[in-house]
């Protein structure tokens, strides 16, 4: 990737797809961040060897990508303030600000933009993310293709043709990781009552838990496959599920993440005014 990339904004996820690029080869001198405060970006620079500026519309000048990284409750301001300099450079305006449309940050930024929204996850800050992405009209297949590479940096990419259904993807893989640390955190709690001590039984819970996933990903049988093929009948897995289903835990999950959908599909209004 030769193009020269900016993100505004330099906080977790920033940092994380920018360890990621240069990992990946991209030359650190291509790659510039920005933060109101210089003591904000001097460890990362130290760090990575790249660009710093605290001048957002100075650090778009040279820019073929530009990615917002910044808290959507502060992406109004900064978008009306680097418009011009949008305008008039024309990059890849890439969002990871969740909730915010990308009409509502192409009409900030003044209009007629390439735009890609993309939804993140927390897992992208150890290499293992998992992003949904959506581009508008104006994105050449080129654009996508560096899009693409940029959030692979971190994880896997999966591109949706509806901007709606980045509310689908912030249910499964956006909000999502907590959902398996509510897991683990109750897998723990219920090993200690059977007598485990604690640490034991988080280390055995996160071992399974990236075990299951692993296997999960290097197999080309479905879960419910991988699933029946650790049940012997009449044997201990068997009951557990047997349990969990009893219990409606589909019904559990299926109504979590709706509310998870519906969430985000207001924030959205919230956030862009609509």
């Amino acid at each position: 990737m030769a193009n020269n990339i900016t993100f505004i904004g330099a906080g977790n996820m920033a940092s994380a797809i920018i360890g990621g690029l240069i990992n990946s080869g991209v030359n650190s001198g291509n790659i510039t961040a920005t933060a109101p405060q210089e003591s904000e970006l001097s460890a990362l620079r130290a760090r990575l060897n790249i660009q710093t500026q605290t001048d957002n519309n100075a650090a778009v000048s040279q820019a073929d990508v530009v990615v917002l990284a910044v808290k959507p409750q502060i992406m109004r301001n900064v978008c009306e303030a680097l418009s011009d300099s949008i305008q008039q450079q024309q990059p890849l305006v890439i969002s990871i600000a969740a909730g915010l449309d990308a009409a509502t940050i192409d009409q900030w930024l003044g209009g007629n933009n390439a735009m890609v929204r993309c939804m993140p996850n927390t897992p992208s800050l150890v290499g293992r993310g998992a992003s949904g992405l959506y581009a508008n009209a104006r994105v050449s297949d080129t654009q996508r293709k560096v899009a693409t590479q940029l959030m692979e940096a971190v994880g896997i990419v999966e591109w949706v043709e509806e901007e709606g259904l980045l509310d689908a993807v912030t249910a499964v893989s956006g909000s999502a990781p907590a959902y398996f640390f509510l897991m683990l955190e109750a897998m723990e709690d219920a090993a200690v009552k059977l007598g485990l001590p604690a640490d034991t039984a988080r280390r055995l819970a996160i071992q399974t838990a990236l075990g299951a996933a692993t296997m999960a990903q290097q197999s080309d049988k479905d879960p419910a496959t991988l699933k029946q093929n650790v049940m012997s009948p009449g044997g201990t897995t068997e009951r557990a599920i047997q349990h969990m289903e009893d219990a409606q835990l589909r019904t559990t999950i299926a109504d979590a993440m709706q509310a998870c959908a519906e969430r985000a599909q207001a924030m959205s209004k919230e956030l862009s005014g609509h």
